[in-house]
């Protein structure tokens, strides 16, 4: 009887171990406190509705929030491939942290879906990079819808002032590229950090450089704090941010100071007023009422929604992995590599995803509507 009741216990701890090994395990870091906290709480609060099962596997996830840290960010990243055996990573909410994860999922040859803007995350392909994508558009897309629209408005001269780490870089780089294919003169480059609380020497030297317009180059509730003394010290110019404000918090802290804002976002965040023939208006209804029914009416996010999208491209590449491996195994994690690399006119919350060997972004022009903000909410510009 003992040796019979051993070799039960032995099937089913057998038992337990393939069913494991058959779990889709997923780590998830985010910046759902910090700075960056306004982008990484609407991520959060999607992934309670993304699904549990795919392909018929059920599907675990372990969400960390990494404190708008970089260090936190790759201590969740080593935690995520070490300890919890994870098949894919998703994260982080914002570029500088997204950045500092390469390595370590790279290390565990583990595919990550970055949440953060930047082309620098995903670009220039390499042996690294071939492990990581992104679901936002890239500064590039943006900064260029950007300068075609200063082109039509007659803005001449620009001032630019951004985030002192990579994502202000990012777009310093492409903004100036774009900027000067059409003949626009950039009279002014300033930066700040996320955590200041004032920027009125870098406010007052873009101001006397007489600019028609101003570029922040921030995200979150920290990119009002120059609106807000631009404003305050009497500039009269049009003011554009990035992507990186579109969403409600944004609003609330820029109160009149932001009326009038011009911006790059993605198609989700005017969803209900894009014209039935918009290749993404089905998609990003979607996620606008799954998301609005649980959180209540206005609380979408562009910045939800690239959790979304994340999980848009897994479970589209899961079926395909599934059919050369069982999840939790190296073999499973590089067929879901090569299944999300394959990506083909996948129509998500933001725009339509093409991937391929040279491209992990996958999003074209699409992906990008020019908005404005009129009596505290978002217009879309025709």
């Amino acid at each position: 009887m003992a040796s019979l009741a051993i070799r039960m216990a032995a099937v089913a701890l057998c038992m337990l171990a393939t069913q494991a090994v058959a779990q889709i395990r997923v780590g998830v870091s985010v910046s759902a406190s910090g700075p960056a906290a306004s982008l990484g709480i609407p991520e959060k609060n999607t992934f309670a509705l993304l699904p549990t099962t795919i392909a018929g596997k059920k599907v675990t996830y372990i969400i960390l929030d990494d404190a708008s840290d970089t260090t936190t960010a790759v201590k969740n990243a080593r935690r995520f491939v070490s300890e919890d055996k994870v098949d894919a990573i998703i994260g982080s909410t914002i570029t500088p942290n997204s950045l500092a994860m390469i390595d370590v999922a790279a290390e565990a040859s583990t595919p990550m879906i970055s949440m953060a803007a930047s082309a620098r995350i995903v670009e220039p392909m390499d042996d690294k990079r071939r492990w990581i994508f992104k679901t936002p558009q890239g500064d590039g897309q943006m900064a260029q819808a950007i300068a075609e629209h200063m082109v039509k408005a007659g803005v001449k001269r620009v001032g630019f002032i951004g985030f002192a780490d990579a994502y202000g870089e990012g777009w310093w780089k492409e903004f100036d590229t774009h900027t000067r294919a059409r003949g626009i003169s950039v009279v002014g480059n300033e930066r700040y950090n996320r955590t200041d609380t004032f920027v009125t020497g870098q406010v007052l030297k873009l101001i006397a450089a007489r600019p028609d317009a101003v570029l922040i180059a921030g995200s979150g509730t920290p990119a009002a704090l120059p609106q807000k003394a631009l404003k305050d010290k009497g500039f009269k110019g049009r003011i554009y941010q990035t992507h990186g404000v579109a969403n409600a918090d944004f609003l609330r802290v820029g109160g009149k100071d932001v009326e009038g804002t011009l911006l790059p976002a993605g198609p989700v965040l005017v969803a209900a007023g894009l014209p039935a023939s918009h290749p993404v208006r089905k998609s990003a209804l979607e996620y606008v009422t799954a998301y609005e029914k649980a959180y209540g009416a206005g609380s979408v996010s562009t910045f939800g929604a690239h959790a979304w999208d994340a999980m848009v491209l897994l479970r589209n590449a899961v079926p395909a992995a599934l059919k050369k491996a069982r999840p939790g195994t190296p073999e499973f994690r590089a067929a879901l590599r090569d299944a999300l690399e394959n990506t083909r006119d996948l129509a998500a919350a933001h725009g339509v995803f093409d991937m391929s060997a040279q491209n992990h972004s996958g999003l074209d022009q699409r992906a990008v509507v020019m908005v404005r903000i009129e009596n505290g909410t978002w217009k879309l510009i025709p």
